[in-house]
């Protein structure tokens, strides 16, 4: 244990403050001070060193989900510090928390001829430049003296939804410093008043005309506000649907649930949107994915939103940084100006009920192995109570968003703000670890499911999973393609070639042979993928699953199925 304190265990001591047990991130000359000052102080913090920058990134976008709290990423100079760009990047268009500690050359190398210099000086890149547009804060520390000032921003910045980047010279990190500790800024909560006005007559107007529909965003988990919502809907009776990226925040056996929005949607919505006589988004700013097949009939109703951010299309807005308290008030004040007493909405109502939601109708496929919405049914029989899935992008992840039905307590994640293949990886691996801190040890299990597209860019990051023994069970789609490259073909070049078919490959051997303890399965028949599933929610630590599927299969997503064909 060193007898002075450095920047870097002011750093330690202040996540580890903030509550983050874990810190994500590759080795590095230019960040092994950071990992010496996690060393120091094991006890309260777990530095994870991932197989690349881009999933350590996303480990702690996946760990910042699933606690509502911060995620922390370290990478060392040059090539490290780039690596973070794509998963920095996923963190700002979707709006979470992330503070990123990135290690420099020394100060007094700078301009100098360094190995890996970012500063800008005699002709070598900027790092402040390059990370800027993707963060909320970016700065160079530039002595130690400057850290905490630095810290405080940073943190206040990520808070408010989003990365912060600070880059950390090696004699900066190693320098003594002499500062209080470190005291999280407050996350205030300033009521809109005008804008809650607004969207109170106008809930108020449309309650009674006719029927209100509700979409719900993903700002619906971060802010913990599931109950809320719930109580909130039924007070109101309203129709409910989810964005894309937000179907765990309204449970699909809950009254009046109509399915998930947009591109690959349930028509159900769209039929209650039609009939409504308000539509209020909470917690999403409706981008294309989420308004997809929606376009028409939302131009013909009012739309009220309640969120951080003003959304995508026109509506009477209510600016909300905590939609709990946001919605519990305004129930409370519509109850009041309706002169009755406020209702008290069981939260988990009976009888449940199960919603039969409609699919989209997908063209017939007679290639090899199973159909998606076989292997998504499957993964609903077998998920476990409070079960947690990660999906990724392509097809795979439009059959897991149309198809999944979640646990009532399970969290659901896929990245839509970026749509970086790969990402569910290291985010479900973050997440595993958040979740497995929270319970003391215990075995909340995590799905990670993708195609083998994803999986072959940054699968390898299993390796993380296996050396930690995450309960997290990987299910890769393996349709030896990138499959909804090859459906663009198809859809809007003609299908006169493609370029995104693959030779034959086997990650279930490959994945058996060089992790002999790994539970794997290379599941042929619908049966034979029960068991695996299964077997592998009863066996301790991560599991892999690899099914194939047709890669000429179209997934349900409806700007493939409502596209003339060339």
């Amino acid at each position: 244990m060193h007898n002075r304190t450095r920047v870097v265990d002011h750093l330690v001591r202040a996540v580890s403050a903030m509550g983050v047990r874990h810190i994500f991130g590759v080795g590095g000359a230019n960040i092994e001070d950071l990992y010496d000052a996690a060393f120091d102080h094991r006890a309260q913090l777990t530095a994870v060193v991932a197989a690349h920058e881009f999933s350590a990134a996303t480990m702690a976008d996946g760990y910042a989900r699933s606690t509502a709290g911060l995620g922390v990423v370290c990478a060392t100079s040059g090539g490290g510090a780039v690596n973070l760009v794509a998963g920095l990047a996923e963190s700002f268009a979707s709006r979470v928390p992330v503070l990123a500690l990135v290690g420099q050359p020394p100060t007094v190398l700078e301009g100098k001829g360094a190995f890996q210099d970012s500063s800008g000086q005699a002709g070598s890149f900027d790092a402040v430049r390059l990370f800027s547009p993707i963060t909320r804060y970016c700065a160079r520390v530039g002595t130690a003296a400057d850290l905490p000032a630095h810290l405080e921003r940073a943190v206040a910045a990520a808070r408010r939804g989003g990365p912060s980047v600070l880059l950390l010279p090696k004699d900066v990190q190693q320098a003594d410093l002499v500062a209080p500790a470190f005291t999280e800024p407050v996350r205030g909560y300033r009521r809109d008043v005008e804008g809650v006005r607004r969207v109170r007559h106008a809930l108020r107007d449309a309650h009674a005309l006719g029927k209100v529909v509700i979409i719900a965003g993903d700002q619906i988990a971060r802010d913990d506000a599931r109950d809320e919502l719930a109580r909130f809907a039924a007070a109101l009776d309203a129709a409910v649907g989810v964005a894309p990226d937000a179907k765990d925040v309204y449970h699909h056996a809950d009254p009046g649930f109509c399915g998930v929005a947009g591109s690959m949607g349930h028509p159900e919505l769209t039929d209650a949107i039609r009939g409504a006589a308000l539509c209020l988004l909470i917690g999403t700013r409706m981008p294309v994915t989420a308004r997809a097949g929606l376009e028409t009939c939302l131009e013909s109703v009012p739309i009220a939103s309640i969120g951080a951010e003003t959304p995508f299309l026109p509506s009477t807005h209510a600016r909300s940084n905590d939609l709990a308290r946001t919605l519990a008030e305004l129930r409370e004040e519509l109850a009041a100006a309706a002169d009755a007493p406020g209702r008290v909405v069981p939260l988990r109502p009976a009888p449940m009920r199960d919603a039969a939601l409609t699919p989209l109708t997908v063209p017939t496929s007679d290639g090899p192995g199973l159909r998606y919405r076989e292997v998504v049914d499957a993964v609903n029989a077998a998920l476990p109570p409070e079960a947690d899935v990660f999906a990724d992008a392509g097809n795979t992840g439009a059959a897991v968003v149309h198809h999944l039905r979640l646990p009532r307590d399970g969290r659901f994640t896929v990245a839509l703000g970026m749509g970086g293949m790969g990402y569910a990886f290291g985010a479900g691996i973050g997440s595993a670890f958040a979740r497995r801190e929270r319970s003391g040890g215990g075995s909340r299990r995590t799905f990670v499911i993708a195609g083998d597209g994803a999986f072959f860019m940054h699968g390898m990051e299993i390796h993380t999973a296996v050396e930690h023994r995450l309960p997290i069970t990987f299910v890769i789609l393996n349709n030896n393609a990138h499959a909804m490259c090859i459906t663009r073909e198809q859809v809007y070049y003609g299908d006169r070639y493609s370029f995104n078919r693959f030779r034959p490959a086997h990650p279930g051997a490959g994945m058996a042979a060089m992790f002999p303890e790994l539970c794997t399965h290379a599941p042929a028949t619908p049966a034979e993928l029960d068991a695996a599933l299964r077997h592998c929610v009863d066996s301790p630590g991560p599991s892999f699953i690899a099914v194939e599927c047709d890669p000429d299969e179209f997934p349900p997503f409806t700007p493939f199925l409502t596209a003339p064909r060339r």
